[in-house]
């Protein structure tokens, strides 16, 4: 890997690379410009990215940076399952802890792979979802469902019972079919265009209250985490911001082989691809150390005692080496009305976040603004998605996962095969028992300091999306600081005065909690209703430029082809069957004329700006 130009001075984040086989390493705003075929960027100036969606890095980085992916997703994943168990009647069953933890992340896997190759097709990782969490945990809790009390007591518990087993997989069944249940829900609005269609109402003042929503309510629970140890939290936001920021556009000379040129060392922009993984690396390894020599406390009840990695020793010891997750190994799902209207909430939200995620991984990875098409598909397979999660019996659903959306900000990496790698990682880790019991022993507060890194600039993304509308509009000021405001009030207001929303109907009442303690579908339905019935020009709200901001003529119809449409072929080589068209989750494609012209009048803007260029060029070359 070698230089093919001087940094650039320009303020930008990454200058440019390219590797042995003559690939590019790193899209410029000029790369960007040069079109689909060359780097897939959208041509925008402000932020450079190592690789971009279409990209395709050398395997090795693939796999790294797929380990830094899953890493991100890692901590969200394994603490939903933990948190079950209490309701489950497993918190003092550590090794069906350990088979949960690698059953949501051999699901996780499975969901990414569908969700990048047949789904939206952005570099976006999926798992468990924290909206499916607490209309589960509002069903486990109904009189019927608590735990019986000789559960509760670690020294009456025989997790090899007959009877302890049967009381909470009855209770994983009941979960299960209420998942596979309002999953279908989700897959009829993803593949029937109904998400679509509403897309036409949805403007950058929706997106914007609901992305900076989805992690500003997280503020607790980093803070939980962190918490546990501000040293250690703090050690790692440190080493993220470190890297990401101040020794992004520092070289490291790596050793490499080259055919011409043998063994050599090469400079890397090491850093800058991969802070997030060195920062959580580093502090785990410190962690480690601190735990091996007792400097951190043994008293589990002393302050900074979950900053030590063997706080978990037990499940790494029990767990398998090999176990292979498969559908209904905890029994036949049941349903009940119950449960279903309850996670039906939970699914609205988790559509209404995945919708508002779609946009902010495509603005971090630089492309397009996925088509109605592809957000319909997206939808649609995560639908698939939950219903997998279902019929495996992680206690949870899938969907995007705004952790890694952030990840894409941080490490300038917005390649979908590095998405692939993380998947896979995913599985290996759901097959191999041990390593996800030993990914699972990372202390809180190193996730914690995670957390305040990710959750800031997803965040931020959320508020950029404001820079397409008029922010001099006392009616845009208005619509978006009163819908975040109101999606962190309302949600507040809720959780602490549950009684006051009874209506005695249990359903009904799950279904209004869910919601109204949901901050991103508080403030995405206040700014979506007020966006939409406020007086405003289409300048005024943003859609014009929001709509445009990727559109550039024929080459950027390319782009948006390239990187949303279906692989191998599908629907435009195997598939190309004339009713395809009027399915919502396949594109629109143009008739036979209509593209022949685009094709020649796009090769004539090319021609032109070639002969501009060699003008210009023989211009300097004789002072001119």
């Amino acid at each position: 890997m070698t230089p093919s130009s001087d940094k650039d001075v320009n303020g930008l984040d990454n200058p440019s690379f390219v590797v042995e086989d003559g690939s590019h390493y790193c899209s410029s705003p000029d790369c960007a410009a040069q079109g689909p075929e060359e780097g897939g960027g959208t041509g925008h100036s402000g932020t450079k990215l190592a690789y971009t969606v279409t990209d395709v890095p050398p395997w090795y980085l693939c796999i790294l940076l797929g380990i830094q992916h899953f890493l991100t997703a890692m901590g969200g994943l394994v603490a939903i399952p933990l948190i079950l168990s209490k309701e489950l009647c497993l918190q003092h069953d550590l090794l069906t802890q350990s088979h949960l933890i690698s059953t949501i992340f051999f699901v996780s896997g499975i969901c990414t792979l569908l969700q990048v190759l047949f789904g939206v097709r952005l570099p976006i990782i999926q798992g468990g979802t924290f909206a499916f969490l607490t209309p589960t945990l509002a069903m486990l809790s109904l009189p019927s469902w608590k735990c019986p009390a000789w559960t509760q007591n670690a020294t009456l518990v025989n997790a090899s019972s007959p009877e302890f087993i049967e009381v909470w997989q009855t209770r994983m069944r009941e979960v299960q079919g209420a998942i596979i249940v309002a999953s279908c829900f989700q897959i009829f609005v993803g593949f029937s265009g109904l998400i679509g269609f509403l897309m036409r109402f949805i403007g950058p003042l929706t997106i914007a209250p609901t992305i900076t929503l989805v992690a500003l309510p997280l503020f607790e629970s980093a803070g939980n985490e962190a918490g546990q140890h501000w040293g250690i939290a703090f050690m790692t936001i440190f080493f993220i911001v470190l890297f990401s920021q101040y020794l992004k556009d520092v070289p490291v000379l790596l050793p490499s082989y080259q055919k011409g040129k043998k063994c050599h060392f090469s400079p890397v922009y090491l850093f800058q691809i991969f802070p997030v993984l060195l920062g959580l690396s580093l502090s785990w390894l410190l962690c480690y150390v601190l735990t091996v020599t007792n400097v951190l406390p043994v008293d589990p009840t002393a302050y900074g005692h979950l900053a030590r990695t063997d706080t978990r020793g037990d499940v790494l010891s029990q767990a398998p080496w090999f176990r292979l997750p498969y559908p209904g190994q905890w029994g036949m799902p049941t349903v009940s009305l119950a449960g279903i209207f309850g996670i039906l909430a939970g699914v609205i939200s988790s559509m209404l976040e995945s919708v508002g995620d779609y946009y902010a991984c495509a603005r971090l990875s630089r492309a397009p603004p996925p088509p109605k098409h592809a957000i319909s598909r997206g939808i649609g397979v995560e639908g698939i998605g939950c219903l997998l999660a279902g019929a495996w019996g992680t206690g949870n659903g899938t969907t995007s996962y705004s952790e890694n959306v952030g990840a894409l900000g941080i490490t300038k990496v917005g390649s979908r095969m590095v998405i692939i790698a993380g998947a896979c990682a995913m599985l290996l880790s759901g097959i191999f028992g041990k390593v996800g019991a030993m990914l699972a022993s990372i202390p809180s507060p190193v996730i914690g300091g995670m957390f305040l890194v990710m959750f800031g600039v997803i965040t931020a993304v959320g508020i950029s999306n404001l820079q397409y509308t008029d922010m001099n509009s006392s009616r845009n000021i208005f619509i978006f600081g009163f819908s975040v405001f109101s999606g962190l009030t309302i949600p507040n207001w809720a959780s602490k005065n549950s009684a006051l929303l009874e209506t005695g109907i249990i359903q009904l009442d799950q279904v209004i909690q869910v919601l109204l303690t949901t901050g991103m579908f508080v403030g995405g339905l206040l700014g979506f209703i007020l966006d939409n019935t406020i007086p405003g020009t289409q300048e005024e709200r943003g859609l014009l430029a929001w709509k445009h901001s990727h559109k550039g003529g024929m080459e950027s119809s390319l782009l948006i082809s390239k990187v949303y449409d279906l692989p191998f072929g599908i629907g435009t080589k195997y598939c190309a069957v004339s009713w395809f068209r009027y399915l919502p989750a396949c594109p629109k494609r143009l008739s036979g004329n209509k593209r022949m012209d685009e094709l020649k009048a796009a090769g004539q803007k090319s021609t032109v700006k070639a002969s501009s260029e060699r003008d210009s060029e023989i211009g300097a070359d004789t002072g001119i």
